[in-house]
């Protein structure tokens, strides 16, 4: 797989959903292979802050679906991943599963894989919790890619958003344009 494209929304379908999708379309458009996942229903424990990773080099919290997730980020070249805003940050869903990737951090395993940040918000915040994000890009040593960053409140308000999507094709493209050379 080598593009990843993951929403820390808890609406499945909801706008942070719909604009990594665009992102993920102009990928598989161009014949790139793609994979979505969401958070919504999804269980992520919180990190334990235990460090018994340091040893492992994986989490060692097994009863919930961050392990299989993780692995699928591993496995990509490009990672989308997305939130809508939740006090002005990202959602704690999603904070959780950042968090436990703590323990893929002391070897650096994903250092050197590329990311976008994406988020949306209502009316404010979504700089907020793109930095975030792109922190967490960062300190895994992501090339990153940059942010999309969007604006809806009800289901689909985004795809009303007409720079939000046009950047979300640019950011696609740029992503075909690396991994597909001429």
């Amino acid at each position: 797989m080598k593009v990843l494209g993951l929403s820390g929304s808890m609406r499945k379908e909801g706008n942070t959903a719909q604009l990594i999708q665009v992102i993920l379309g102009q990928c598989k458009e161009a014949g790139l292979k793609t994979e979505f996942v969401s958070l919504a229903g999804k269980k992520i424990h919180p990190c334990l802050g235990c460090l018994k990773c340091m040893e492992k080099k994986w989490c060692v919290i097994e009863n919930d679906d961050w392990g299989s997730i993780a692995q699928k980020v591993l496995d990509c070249e490009v990672l989308v991943i997305g939130s809508p805003t939740y006090y002005y940050d990202v959602t704690g869903q999603l904070k959780n599963f950042i968090d436990r990737t703590y323990s893929l951090y002391h070897d650096r395993r994903l250092s050197g894989k590329k990311g976008i940040a994406v988020a949306v918000n209502a009316s404010m915040g979504a700089e907020r919790a793109a930095a975030t994000i792109e922190g967490f890009l960062g300190a895994h040593e992501f090339a990153s890619l940059g942010s999309v960053i969007g604006t809806g409140t009800d289901e689909g308000d985004i795809m009303k958003d007409a720079k939000a999507v046009a950047h979300a094709k640019k950011t696609g493209d740029k992503i075909v344009r690396l991994l597909k050379p001429r």
